[in-house]
């Protein structure tokens, strides 16, 4: 039975920051359940004045929540569990979610601000169910039968040319495709939790399949400004204490990188997720690359989110 929770919504589509809740290893399980809820309803949750968590402690509350994968499936030389999103190696300039390019898409991240800039470098959530409750009946039926090509040569941190980019940002890329992952996945899928349909799309995308680049280009840019909707997404604005949850099966984001040259650090721990399932009932289909290392495929049991009332 889950406990009540302080939530206060953001916006009508997406997020809710919960007051009261002093996070770490110990909490009760009823409090436990109350946050599951709540991401699930809200899809990315906040929470203020969590400056006692340090990566130990952040592993422990994330633990109560599912499975932490490693840090990441190919940038294995900055963290084993935790993985340093640090502004002088990358910038997530661009709508994702993250690790599709392999078959068993993580379930959710946990995000903790650790050294912020004076201004800007604040992060942005899309809702990607509710992208898809407003297709009309044509799109919807068309996403409903596509599938696309994920991979991790499309580096999310590559909108710059090789001019503007540093030695260290060169040497992270290199790193993040030093091996090379391909997953079909259905375009939409059926969230394993609360059985709703999601469009499963961001920059990791590379084209649809049996479609031909312009095609694919053309279609995907119709379907993604869908998900980014201003008001599918809410804007966070980060604070020393802050940790974010997200849960990456239903929700893209975007790192907007507008603090110039500012230092920006923050700490992230993912959440082992399941492959994902398709609405005529087919799993994602893994084209190259084997991900066993980076975590197990955890199935999770179907059910509905119970509403968290909110303030």
């Amino acid at each position: 039975m889950g406990l009540s929770l302080d939530v206060s919504k953001l916006g009508a589509n997406i997020g809710a920051v919960i007051y009261g809740v002093r996070l770490g290893g110990d909490l009760h399980p009823g409090t436990v359940a109350a946050i599951r809820a709540a991401l699930l309803q809200h899809k990315v949750i906040f929470f203020r004045d969590q400056h006692h968590l340090d990566d130990d402690e952040q592993v422990a509350f994330a633990r109560l929540l599912g499975v932490p994968t490693i840090a990441h499936p190919t940038v294995t030389s900055r963290g084993d569990t935790v993985l340093p999103i640090d502004s002088r190696f990358d910038q997530a300039n661009s709508w994702h979610s993250d690790v599709t390019f392999v078959d068993r898409v993580p379930k959710a991240s946990l995000l903790r601000a650790v050294t912020l800039p004076g201004y800007g470098g604040s992060t942005v959530f899309a809702n990607t169910e509710a992208a898809y409750d407003q297709l009309p009946p044509a799109l919807r039926a068309l996403a409903e039968n596509l599938w696309a090509t994920h991979t991790n040569l499309y580096d999310y941190a590559g909108g710059q040319t090789d001019k503007a980019v540093s030695d260290e940002t060169r040497s992270y890329r290199a790193e993040f495709e030093s091996s090379y992952y391909e997953t079909e996945h259905p375009v939409v899928r059926i969230h394993p939790e609360t059985g709703k349909r999601v469009l499963l799309l961001g920059h990791f995308v590379k084209r649809f399949v049996g479609l031909g680049s312009s095609e694919s280009a053309d279609l995907f840019r119709v379907l993604q400004n869908r998900i980014t909707r201003l008001e599918n997404t809410v804007r966070w604005n980060w604070q020393l204490g802050d940790i974010a949850v997200w849960d990456n099966r239903a929700t893209q984001h975007y790192g907007v990188a507008d603090y110039d040259d500012q230092f920006r650090f923050l700490s992230r721990v993912t959440l082992a997720g399941d492959a994902p399932l398709g609405v005529n009932g087919l799993s994602s289909r893994v084209i190259a690359g084997d991900a066993s290392h980076y975590s197990d495929v955890v199935a999770a049991d179907v059910v509905a989110a119970e509403p968290v009332p909110s303030s």
